[in-house]
């Protein structure tokens, strides 16, 4: 176990001393024109619109665009701002600004532009959806403008990013979010105008990240996670922060499995009583569903007699998100990039001729947990020579729960976006003030198991955002979580369910929010499906209904009440969009009924003019009625215009 037994040499100390300043963000050169306006742009339309840099403290700047220009003067900091506009939409233009520098910026459109933001659904590309061959192929849309911010963290707010925007075209777009890229292709198409999309999101990531820490402090939640990153911070400006040790401290402390000797490592102990999982497997999917902590495997494997006290190859593929791996109690290697594929030397004198055992002790904060890899990725081998398959059944126990444990000791460089604020600081307080039209968020996976929490996070989140844009109550558009992991056998409540009504429930609390519903549109086995397609023309519906005045349906069908009479309940839906259907049968699915005990069972229901009656002879005197109740439900209840209905339940 690496991180418990060596100390960080000398120059892995420089190392992190180096990353954590620019985490900090120190240093930061200024331009005279801040990267968001480069040659390619979408310039924000409709609106007089920020245009900033820096130069000599009281220097006067000019910005012209086509017959338009405005004046500016550096401030004390050398930051200038001007407002420029208002435009209709169209294009191109160029954007020429002149001081004690001149930079010009040529192919400008002016248009609506739109963030696109949240974790790996998000970011997930258009390389990788149904039919992306042919999707790439037809993406030559000149006038969509694409910009991906990069992936850093920073513990104080930073004022630049690396990159430049792109026209969008088959070179272009590959590897541009394709949630992002359908939901603006569909505007574009739909209003005819240019449409520029900003790509500020990262797979694995918690919905604290992106929130500014003034507004974050406002919840008395997360004020421990700020006092541990304030004196991390402090640790290492002193240089006397060592992570490995921590992590040996908090290993001891919290992980029964770790607690003395070679704990759960040892070849010798007694695991009758331990699981069985077949990996590679998401956790959640595989018998642990909405688990976070730390899990132990165990697999054993037959070494050939030419392996014995050779130098092997250990391969398991990533593991989601911290691993220490030891083969017959020697550790092998530790990692905490939950995207990283373990490949790990055995070293010689380790493995000998017949039974040998390996040992992974894992531990996931949030979101899918364990081997999250391909079967292939999964074995040993003589490098140069035989391997031998990993994958399949492994013994499994979980040890702690993460909400039992004291906090997880923080990594301060750019490799940890899975801490407070981070991710605003460096990934969107650099589009600050740009004049957006709106965001598009999904995000949740990573927050599954705190959702009376989330329903508060993520309106502060939306509040944040729109306080330092500066645009108004901008929409805000959250794609709600897919159906996944196995389908219940019997009615349940689980982690994603909750967090699925969190996202429904901010929708409540703050004006011009709306969900884009991917009930129905998810993958068991994959918590990436690969149907984006559909994501981004159900957010596109959102943003044509309240960004842009279309009289559509954006919603599938919301519950608003009911009412019992002769055993049987009575719900009535909002966003009928012309009218209830079962969509592909003539019974409705995904029904759950409860009596006054609170017991669910499987329900009968029928679709009664606009509403649905819901009864089951095992609950004479409903109290309490779920739709769509589970990690992977299966239901079928639509409006006329082809929008799943919302889940929920009667009982919250």
């Amino acid at each position: 176990m690496r991180s418990l037994r060596r100390s960080i040499g000398a120059l892995a100390k420089l190392s992190l001393v180096a990353s954590a300043w620019a985490a900090l963000g120190a240093d930061e050169a200024r331009p005279f024109l801040h990267p968001l306006f480069s040659d390619h742009m979408v310039f924000p339309r409709e609106l007089k619109a920020p245009v900033w840099g820096w130069t000599t403290p009281g220097a006067k700047v000019q910005v012209k665009m086509g017959e338009v220009s405005a004046a500016a003067t550096a401030g004390a900091d050398g930051r200038w701002q001007a407002l420029l506009g208002p435009f209709a939409a169209g294009g191109p233009f160029t954007l020429t600004v002149s001081g004690p520098e001149a930079v010009t910026v040529s192919d400008v459109l002016t248009g609506d532009v739109w963030i696109c933001s949240g974790q790996s659904n998000m970011q997930w590309s258009v390389g990788g959806v149904v039919n992306a061959e042919q999707e790439i192929a037809a993406a030559n849309y000149p006038q969509i403008r694409l910009l991906t911010v990069p992936c850093v963290t920073a513990y104080a707010p930073r004022d630049l990013f690396q990159g430049g925007w792109q026209a969008c075209a088959p070179a272009s777009v590959g590897g541009f979010s394709a949630v992002g890229f359908f939901f603006g292709r569909q505007l574009h198409q739909e209003l005819g105008i240019p449409i520029g999309l900003i790509n500020s999101s990262w797979g694995g990531t918690i919905a604290e990240a992106w929130v500014s820490s003034q507004a974050l402090k406002t919840m008395p939640d997360f004020l421990p996670a700020f006092a541990q990153q304030d004196a991390l911070i402090e640790a290492v400006r002193t240089q006397a922060y060592s992570f490995d040790a921590e992590m040996e401290r908090w290993w001891a402390a919290n992980d029964p499995g770790s607690a003395a000797g070679q704990g759960w490592a040892a070849a010798d102990l007694d695991t009758s009583t331990w699981k069985t999982m077949t990996v590679p497997a998401a956790w959640e999917q595989a018998g642990l569903p909405g688990f976070d902590g730390v899990v132990w495997f165990r697999r054993e494997f037959e070494a050939p007699p030419e392996w014995a006290g050779k130098a092997l190859t250990l391969h398991l593929g990533p593991i989601d998100d911290m691993d220490a791996t030891f083969v017959n109690g020697t550790a092998v290697g530790t990692l905490s990039n939950w995207q990283a594929p373990r490949d790990y030397a055995v070293p010689a004198g380790v493995v000998k001729a017949g039974r040998n055992l390996i040992a992974v002790r894992v531990l996931d904060t949030g979101g899918a947990g364990g081997f999250c890899g391909k079967p292939d990725d999964l074995r040993i081998e003589l490098p140069g020579g035989a391997a031998l398959p990993l994958q399949g059944p492994w013994q499994y126990r979980e040890s702690v729960a993460l909400a039992q444990t004291k906090p997880v000791p923080q990594r301060l460089d750019q490799g940890n976006p899975n801490q407070v604020s981070v991710l605003y600081n460096a990934m969107i307080n650099p589009l600050v003030p740009f004049g957006i039209r709106g965001a598009i968020w999904y995000q949740g996976e990573s927050n599954a198991g705190r959702d009376e929490q989330y329903a508060r996070l993520l309106p502060t989140l939306i509040r944040d955002w729109r306080a330092r844009f500066g645009v108004g109550d901008f929409p805000f558009l959250i794609v709600q979580l897919a159906n996944f992991m196995a389908v219940d056998t019997e009615p349940r409540s689980d982690a994603w369910p909750l967090l699925r009504e969190a996202q429904w429930l901010t929708t409540q609390a703050v004006p011009k929010a709306a969900l884009a519903l991917a009930i129905d549109l998810g993958d068991a086995a994959d918590i990436h499906p690969r149907n984006k397609q559909d994501v981004g023309r159900r957010l596109a519906l959102g943003a044509l209904a309240l960004s842009y005045d279309r009289g559509i349906e954006y919603s599938g069908p919301v519950y608003r009440e009911m009412t019992v009479t002769g055993g049987k309940a009575r719900l009535s839906f909002d966003h009928l969009g012309g009218g209830l259907v079962a969509k592909g049968d003539t019974k409705v699915t995904g029904f759950a009924i409860a009596g006054a005990d609170g017991r669910f069972v499987w329900a009968e229901a029928s679709l009664d003019a606009d509403a649905v009656v819901v009864s089951s002879a095992q609950v004479p005197e409903p109290k309490a009625v779920r739709y769509a109740w589970g990690n992977n439900p299966v239901c079928n209840l639509y409006n006329r215009a082809g929008l799943p209905a919302v889940p929920f339940r009667t009982d919250r």
